[in-house]
């Protein structure tokens, strides 16, 4: 990039109107971005970026908000004609400007290799990681689980304040206005429930031009983690991916059992905060690294 170019890039928000511009960049550096997945960030927060004056997008990085206490950092991408020129740094900064009046407020992110050093020289700081696996073709799981008293039914929109509940006590942070746009993107939700009727559970499965992503999911207790998987996952023809918080080593061995293999353990990092908001141990998977 010539030094004149460099100069013309400016750094501002994004809108639904960059949309072709954010997945002509995230396909520069080969991640799968795509258009449902772009219009939940910008819907459920907020994106910056640098573009040129014909509207080229160079760099990108969105931060969603959840409630007054948390925000998720992530599609943070330098486009490679731009690397060393800062710009990384820049839109980064700029969603933790964005992202509360409150300095109380946690930003985390999950990182990538190559960007853990800017993340590190910018104040945050390593506090736990996700496990990344992938499945071919998903092997229905054989063997009989004891599914108790409970059982899984289709998410409606009568099930969102148990969801909103139940994932406010998982993740530590109020997600409302990111699930009511992520429920409207999965190509298919469900929830747990006993006998009683009492939701108790929940899982998403989102259509991405790869993957099949499984998540979120939080579920009571193990069986309902696999049960929610099961009905999710079987009898879908193509890959899938799932993202598991650390803690879950039996859930993981089930999965490996359905066809999963392992293929990264990225690092969750924080700033504003020394770790990450009390959870109660059942977020069995995330929605995707850009949302935490």
């Amino acid at each position: 990039m010539t030094v004149s170019k460099r100069h013309e890039l400016r750094l501002d928000e994004l809108a639904s109107g960059d949309i072709p511009g954010l997945i002509e960049l995230s396909a520069s550096v080969g991640w799968d971005y795509h258009e449902a997945e772009l219009a939940t960030l910008i819907a459920a927060g907020r994106v910056f970026g640098h573009r040129d004056d014909q509207g080229k997008v160079y760099s990108s990085a969105a931060i969603v908000p959840y409630g007054e206490t948390l925000a998720s950092i992530g599609m943070v991408i330098v486009h490679p004609e731009c690397r060393g020129m800062g710009l990384g740094k820049q839109v980064t900064q700029a969603c933790i400007d964005a992202a509360s009046t409150s300095a109380d407020t946690a930003l985390m992110l999950i990182a990538t290799p190559e960007g853990k050093p800017m993340y590190e020289s910018m104040g945050f700081v390593s506090v736990d990681c996700v496990h990344k696996y992938l499945c071919e073709a998903y092997q229905r799981h054989r063997a009989s689980f004891d599914t108790g008293d409970t059982f899984v039914e289709k998410l409606t929109g009568e099930h969102l304040e148990q969801i909103v509940e139940l994932d406010k006590a998982a993740v530590g942070a109020d997600r409302r206005r990111f699930l009511i746009h992520r429920i409207q993107q999965a190509q298919n939700g469900v929830v747990l429930k006993r006998q009683d009727g009492a939701v108790i559970g929940y899982g998403l499965s989102v259509e991405g031009p790869v993957n099949l992503i499984l998540g979120p999911i939080v579920a009571f207790d193990l069986q309902g983690a696999k049960q929610i998987v099961e009905q999710l996952a079987s009898g879908y023809q193509g890959k899938l991916r799932i993202d598991v918080p650390s803690g879950h080593e039996e859930f993981l061995a089930f999965l490996e059992q359905c066809g999963f293999q392992k293929a990264s353990q990225p690092p969750i990092m924080i700033r504003n905060a020394e770790k990450l908001p009390e959870r109660n141990g059942r977020l069995y998977a995330i929605a995707a690294q850009a949302f935490g």
